[in-house]
């Protein structure tokens, strides 16, 4: 990832690179200061809470430069991405751009929920997992760039958000007036989880915390991001409705409608062109599965352990300091 940053084709003295480090014990530090020893433009804090929003609000606070570009340790960007990030940001006169992530599966497993997540079926048709040729308003990107002013104007990353703060942050610019510009030629790579174990872990936040988002902003940025929780919500009615009664049509008509999805899906994968496995291909509906109904059950879970928090829409964002942050400007 540092790499990356690093060999991006632009003078490396116009940028910094701040790293938000969760007190790491494996050997991540020693390498960063191997890096720092030949990078003058690397900077190094601790993140003792070991949660992303804090560590970026953190790192935001000490920023110097007029864009703030957030990336994340599991990706690669193109040697390009910071130069038309800018060259689109000005351009198009927006607040945020952002561009098209590649995924990228390690092994059998990893090349699995890499099919997975970049298809439609299983990730819901997300834009900037595309392979878009033209550029086009969204509604959020990954590792977007955005105008220094934007934080001053609507605050922080949001704290009580352990996963989805970036969709919070900007699902609430967007509310503010903002604009949003996804770029085909904005690109960069992202390593997906390794196991299905990871995978369900990282669904399962990903629909804990979606609520919360939900909550904060007193909507939703898209449908997409509440069908698989109508889906495994459905399923545990129709279980239900089948333990009582013994009525299983509508519960076999739900299941057996998904599994013609995944599996039509997984053929038109087997039979298309891929540089993965087959035996990846055929693992898909496992992944969607996986993907799916971890969501849902994370989703039905935020929505108990949140059910108190409907009217509490305050921004947490007390690692933010904005007032250091409108006069620490380069």
């Amino acid at each position: 990832m540092l790499d990356s940053i690093l060999n991006q084709n632009i003078n490396a003295n116009i940028y910094e690179i701040i790293i938000a480090d969760g007190m790491s014990y494996d050997g991540t530090r020693r390498i960063i200061r191997n890096y720092q020893n030949c990078n003058n433009n690397i900077k190094i804090i601790d993140n003792t809470d070991k949660i992303v929003s804090i560590g970026f609000n953190k790192a935001l606070t000490i920023a110097k430069g007029d864009v703030i570009i957030r990336v994340d340790g599991h990706t690669k960007l193109d040697t390009d991405f910071i130069n038309n990030c800018l060259n689109a940001l000005y351009k198009m006169q927006v607040d945020c751009v952002g561009g098209v992530t590649k995924h990228i599966g390690r092994r059998i497993i990893g090349s699995s929920i890499n099919i997975a997540q970049s298809s439609s079926f299983g990730s819901g048709g997300a834009s900037f997992r595309k392979n878009i040729t033209k550029g086009e308003f969204v509604n959020t990107v990954a590792f977007g760039a955005y105008k220094r002013s934007v934080f001053l104007d609507i605050g922080g990353y949001d704290e009580e958000l352990k996963r989805n703060q970036d969709d919070e942050f900007n699902f609430r610019l967007i509310q503010n007036g903002g604009k949003i510009w996804l770029d085909p030629f904005i690109k960069s790579s992202y390593y997906t989880r390794s196991s299905f174990l990871k995978l369900f872990k990282q669904y399962f936040q990903y629909g804990y915390y979606k609520v919360r988002v939900f909550q904060k902003r007193g909507g939703i940025a898209s449908i997409r991001q509440i069908v698989p929780f109508i889906f495994t919500f459905s399923l545990i009615i129709l279980t239900s409705i089948y333990l009582f009664t013994g009525n299983y049509k509508l519960l076999l008509l739900t299941i057996g409608s998904y599994m013609i999805l995944s599996l039509s899906t997984t053929l038109i994968k087997i039979f298309s062109k891929h540089n993965s496995p087959i035996l990846s291909v055929f693992l898909l509906p496992v992944a969607f599965i996986i993907m799916h109904l971890s969501y849902g059950m994370g989703m039905l879970a935020g929505f108990i352990f949140f059910i108190n928090k409907w009217q509490d829409r305050e921004v947490k964002d007390n690692s933010f300091n904005s007032n250091y942050f409108s006069e620490n400007v380069s």
